[in-house]
């Protein structure tokens, strides 16, 4: 039972509320905001404040620790500790051009980080994990990455998993082994910028094959099969990277009978799928011979432990993957990778992801309600392709949008074409604090409603 003269902004500390000592600096941070709080007060010693709330010591020091940490508080020595002044942001930019997880609610992930790696120096040998791995990942790393693809594919063989230092590495080292200079690979007429960047370093050319609001037109595809011969296909057909398109299963699976009928190898890139509500199969389930399934942890997860799954079926074009792998990338960092497969055998990336998922589709909820008509994302995901009215195009608006501290994607990052789009991508997850994500879109929203101002160059 709480003292009756504890501080009014003193947690009722919720039983299924989450980490306790989060709940304390949640509590801080809500009465800095609404100013219960106020620069220069002083707070109750972390003892006294442990007999008010009836939790042990530790548990109030983590809440300190962690309201520091969100430069809520500072220490005075002797003095004790007081609420800070309101930091000065020198550097405003709101950026929305970064598609990565959005930082789950209620998940402690310094905690989550660090007993993960414990486990992971508890069970492995250290010299093993600071050595280099030449197989594209260990027997456990496989493991765990059949375990992550069983929720597209069911029950897996491991050795069919090759595990590598992220997506893009996968993409390059697909295209490497499977094409030759001066090859054509085809794909949307808006895609993944770095398939782009790949294949024009390896002086492979890509040629656009019309979409639709379903993704890839499988005419259109059979039709560019049989005239260019094409050494790839590259699709993201779960909320394509920018258009957030999920292509239906009766689109997939006529894109697979294409790939078998023209014998054309396909590149599934597919990060978002586990973020995706009740997404079909993967292509790779009906022509699993044609197609190069890849899922990264980077989306679902977080970038930092660079470890992405490649599912190839044959043994011979598994090893040519991983020499064209080598020339390059020599390896995942096994102590990423250990963790990795730590988090995913113990369960927690399961826990870490639904995380993921719940709030980025919160957010996708907040940005229908401050973009309204203009809003077209899936509800899921990570990101928002937005079509801009006519008197503004992609560039011009990611200038403007630029000038008043905010970073958005414009379409012509993503053309794989000629035709132009006139949209641009917002990324939901970058912007760590909900808050300041609100206020990015709300600035948005006003830039998007009026027309754009003359340019005019400053002179200093």
């Amino acid at each position: 039972m709480q003292d009756d003269n504890a501080p009014l902004w003193l947690p009722r500390l919720a039983r299924q509320g989450g980490p306790r000592f989060l709940q304390i600096a949640d509590a801080l941070q809500a009465a800095v905001a609404d100013g219960s709080l106020k620069p220069g007060d002083r707070l109750p010693p972390q003892r006294h404040l442990a007999a008010l709330l009836d939790v042990d010591l530790t548990t109030v020091t983590r809440a300190y620790d962690e309201a520091r940490r969100r430069h809520l508080l500072e220490g005075r020595g002797a003095r004790g500790t007081y609420v800070a002044a309101p930091k000065v942001e020198l550097t405003s930019v709101l950026d929305l051009s970064m598609n990565t997880p959005p930082p789950p609610e209620g998940v402690d992930f310094d905690d989550l980080l660090k007993q993960g790696l414990s486990q992971v120096l508890m069970r492995a040998d250290a010299e093993l994990l600071m050595t280099y791995h030449l197989g594209g990942g260990s027997d456990s790393d496989r493991k765990a990455g059949a375990h992550w693809l069983a929720p597209m594919f069911g029950a897996l063989d491991a050795g069919q998993m090759v595990v590598c230092p992220g997506a893009q590495a996968a993409i390059a080292a697909l295209i490497l082994a499977l094409t030759e200079p001066g090859d054509v690979i085809l794909a949307e007429p808006v895609s993944y910028p770095g398939l782009r960047a790949a294949a024009t370093q390896f002086g492979r050319r890509i040629i656009a094959v019309e979409a639709d609001q379903h993704g890839m037109v499988p005419e259109r595809l059979e039709q560019a099969c049989r005239q260019h011969q094409p050494g790839l296909v590259y699709l993201n057909p779960t909320l394509q990277n920018p258009t957030a398109i999920t292509m239906g299963e009766r689109r997939r699976k006529e894109i697979a009978s294409i790939a078998r009928r023209c014998r054309v190898r396909i590149v599934e890139d597919d990060p978002y799928w586990l973020l995706a509500d009740a997404p079909p199969p993967p292509i790779a389930t009906w022509a699993p011979e044609q197609v190069y399934y890849i899922s990264t942890l980077s989306k679902c997860l977080t970038p930092g432990l660079r470890v992405a799954f490649v599912l190839i079926r044959d043994p011979h074009e598994r090893e040519r993957f991983l020499v064209a792998l080598r020339s390059f990338a020599l390896m995942v960092a096994p102590l990423t990778a250990a963790l990795a497969t730590q988090w995913i055998l113990d369960g927690s990336a399961d826990g870490l992801m639904e995380g993921v998922r719940k709030e980025a589709r919160l957010r996708h909820r907040m940005a229908r309600d401050i973009l309204a008509g203009r809003y077209s994302g899936a509800g899921d995901g990570l990101h928002v392709w937005l079509e801009l009215p006519g008197y503004w195009s992609s560039a011009q608006l990611a200038r403007a949008a630029g000038s008043e501290g905010i970073a958005v994607t414009p379409a012509e990052a993503f053309s794989t074409g000629s035709e132009s789009v006139n949209a641009i991508r917002i990324s939901l997850g970058s912007i760590k604090d909900r808050s300041r994500l609100k206020a990015g879109l709300q600035r948005l929203s006003h830039l998007l409603a009026r027309r754009p101002e003359p340019f005019s160059a400053a002179v200093v």
